[in-house]
């Protein structure tokens, strides 16, 4: 598969600046299933967002105010057990407030790197909630099923084989086994007997279905060469030992079903809407960088998204 984006959570897409720069992963890797829910579990009362948790030096701290504080600190409580985490966040929450109220007491907040840095976190936080706002609630189940048909239609038919093999140490010990092959011999009980592949020992060399590539090279050029029911004539050397090979059925290999990757598909869609908001907010405005070697860097990174 061609469409490549690697799964992140809306949150790194708001804050990660550098999007281009994430790493990508096929289409067709596996998806986590998410865990069950669990039936058994009341539906929890809705909780009204003003209601007054705390109060600190007269001031309200909120339920939503909580939330916030559990969502930011989560990675922080993530080792507690569930029903201390709510106790958890609202201690940090007054932490915080008191601190920050002292801070303000003593003048840091009139600190120039400290403006610098709130101004900083600010247009952070914006730059976020533009992704989650302008760019993924814009996102339609009809443009992911889209991606996907247009990432099928791109890809190529490509084949798989099943395939057994017989791996010894010497080319005079696979010589032998051709022998005895050509003689009639059974393919899986030879490998039973004599395979050094510790997982062949049991299932007659069965290697499964595998595609191209995900085999070393010199193994993945004889098994797709092989007719359907013959065996290589001549041992196959690889860095493990020496192969013989018995190639069992080849198919066309199916793509993987909707379903199976449709977060991936979407996070294709995020990932183009981002870069097309980006290019046209960054053609209107106006951008000087007066070092020309800093500036070169730039729009060689620009030029690559």
């Amino acid at each position: 598969m061609s469409l490549l984006f690697r799964r992140a959570s809306l949150a790194s897409l708001g804050l990660a600046f550098g999007l281009s720069a994430l790493s990508l992963s096929p289409l067709m890797a596996q998806q986590t299933a998410p865990a069950p829910a669990d039936a058994a579990a009341p539906a929890a009362a809705p909780v009204d967002p003003n209601t007054v948790i705390a109060t600190v030096n007269g001031q309200p701290l909120t339920e939503a105010d909580l939330v916030l504080a559990e969502g930011e600190l989560s990675q922080q409580f993530a080792q507690l057990p569930p029903e201390q985490r709510r106790a958890a966040a609202l201690s940090a929450a007054i932490e915080i407030r008191v601190m920050a109220a002292q801070a303000v007491t003593t003048g840091l907040d009139k600190n120039p790197d400290f403006q610098r840095r709130m101004a900083f976190l600010q247009q952070r936080a914006l730059h976020g909630e533009m992704v989650e706002k302008g760019v993924v609630d814009k996102v339609t189940d009809a443009e992911v099923r889209a991606r996907y048909d247009q990432e099928i239609a791109n890809t190529p038919p490509a084949n798989e084989v099943h395939a057994r093999h017989i791996l010894v140490k010497t080319k005079e010990e696979a010589e032998a086994i051709i022998k005895q092959l050509d003689g009639g011999a059974d393919f899986q009980k030879l490998a039973n007997e004599h395979t050094s592949d510790p997982s062949g020992k049991t299932s007659g060399g069965d290697l499964g279905w595998f595609g191209p590539g995900q085999m070393v090279p010199e193994f993945d050029k004889a098994a797709f060469a092989l007719e359907v029911g013959k065996y290589t004539k001549q041992p196959v050397q690889s860095q493990f030992g020496w192969h013989v090979i018995k190639l069992e059925d080849k198919r066309t290999k199916q793509p993987p079903a909707f379903d199976d990757v449709k977060d991936q598909a979407k996070q294709a869609v995020i990932r183009d809407k981002y870069f097309a908001l980006v290019k046209s907010l960054r053609a209107g405005a106006k951008v000087e960088i007066p070092d020309a070697n800093l500036k070169k860097a730039v729009d060689t990174l620009e030029s690559a998204k």
